[in-house]
């Protein structure tokens, strides 16, 4: 199974900090579907939202994607 990290969209209230937008790791045969069609994929974590970026070098990840991922791998 292939993965690749993907940001999860948040709603932000415009008085609250809620922190860095976090990058989530799915199913990479998933990705271009999601970022055509617009459909939704799903994180190791659970997390459900359509692909609207492309994470950068250095990007924060999802700490329980992250974890989930290398349980799997090592």
């Amino acid at each position: 199974m292939t993965t690749e990290v993907l940001e999860r969209p948040e709603v932000k209230d415009a008085d609250a900090d809620n922190g860095p937008e976090m990058f989530h790791y799915v199913r990479k045969d998933k990705i271009a579907e999601s970022a055509v069609m617009g459909t939704f994929v799903i994180a190791l974590c659970g997390e459900r939202f359509p692909v609207t970026r492309t994470p950068k070098p250095g990007s924060p990840v999802c700490p329980r994607c992250k974890e989930i991922y290398e349980s799997m791998t090592g």
